[in-house]
């Protein structure tokens, strides 16, 4: 009995050993594909010449990012004749989406410069479509969610069952709140919707200005809800159903464009993660190794994609539906 005990301990411990091996070993390929990769591509690289109007893409969560912002001023500098933005994003935080509105301002100042909206233009990402005079969206698009929130969790009942109790000193009552290990007081409350009221306002403002619209026809519009693109273009938040030739056809009637320019993708900073290839190649590294279920996980969301949403901080412009069971 006793040899068989070991026998068992013993392929435990080398099944353990196998399986460590085996990660680390999918680290390292995934580490030399990211190297290479960071090595070869030239994100948001020198353009060349006036040959092409250049496409950028604004997909997902949108927060602060100064190499995105860097690469849309060398993007400005640069021949290009003409911009192409496309917007697939819930919108993030309000920051960041201010951030994205505001080098897309001044980019627009440099280039002639039209939104197409694919499937998501909500929240932080309308404000990002805001920064163009033209605004194209496909008919089943979904577009607007003009508001903002702030969203943090409440440990209160599960401290109590679990008989844990968090004790602080603080300067004041309003230091640090709501810190989600006690009941919100009114006054935090009241501090939070000031703020999203503030911010709210900001955004109300932003849209008015920006699309033309008296008080009576914000008030139908900035209540929260999405828009199909359909609903959109009778609302004033949008001025044309279509894709991108709809867009080029834009360029070239009221920027005189010339008509026969291709688009060229011009890649902002992604994460590296992120990258199609390497999500690919780490897919593929890990099935290689036996991981299975982490491959489907990696070709699913990407290697930090899960973690996103709960990495958002402050106040936020995001389109975010209830999660399905």
């Amino acid at each position: 009995m006793s040899m068989e005990s070991d026998v068992i301990v013993d392929r435990r411990r080398l099944r353990r050993k196998l399986t460590f091996w085996r990660v680390a070993s999918a680290l390292i390929v995934i580490g030399a594909i990211v190297a290479v990769g960071a090595y070869a591509t030239p994100w948001g690289g020198k353009l060349t010449g006036a040959s092409a109007i250049q496409r950028v893409s604004i997909d997902g969560l949108i927060r602060s990012d100064q190499k995105r912002v860097e690469a849309l001023e060398r993007l400005g500098k640069s021949n290009a004749p003409a911009v192409i933005v496309h917007i697939n994003s819930p919108g993030g935080t309000t920051a960041g989406s201010e951030e994205l509105y505001d080098a897309l301002t001044r980019l627009k100042a440099k280039k002639p410069m039209v939104v197409v909206v694919e499937g998501l233009g909500a929240s932080g990402g309308y404000i990002a479509a805001l920064a163009s005079d033209h605004i194209v969206a496909q008919q089943t698009a979904l577009v607007g969610s003009i508001g903002v929130l702030f969203q943090y969790p409440n440990f209160t009942d599960l401290l109590k069952t679990v008989g844990v109790k968090v004790e602080e000193v603080k300067s004041s009552p309003l230091k640090a709140a709501p810190n989600g290990f006690e009941p919100t007081s009114p006054e935090a409350r009241a501090a939070i919707d000031a703020l999203v009221k503030d911010s709210y306002a900001w955004f109300r403002g932003l849209v008015q200005n920006r699309r033309g619209m008296d008080d009576a026809q914000l008030e139908k519009v900035a209540d929260g809800r999405v828009f199909t693109g359909r609903q959109a273009v009778a609302l004033k938040l949008v001025d044309q159903l279509g894709d991108e030739k709809a867009a080029i056809a834009w360029l070239v009637a009221e920027k005189k464009v010339a008509p026969d320019l291709p688009v060229r993708d011009f890649k902002l900073s992604p994460r590296l993660t992120d990258l199609t290839f390497i999500r690919t190649a780490a897919s593929v590294a890990f099935d290689a190794l036996g991981l299975s279920s982490i491959a489907r996980q990696v070709e699913q969301t990407g290697i930090v994609g899960a973690a996103d949403r709960l990495n958002l901080n402050g106040m936020l412009a995001l389109w975010q539906p209830a999660p399905s069971n």
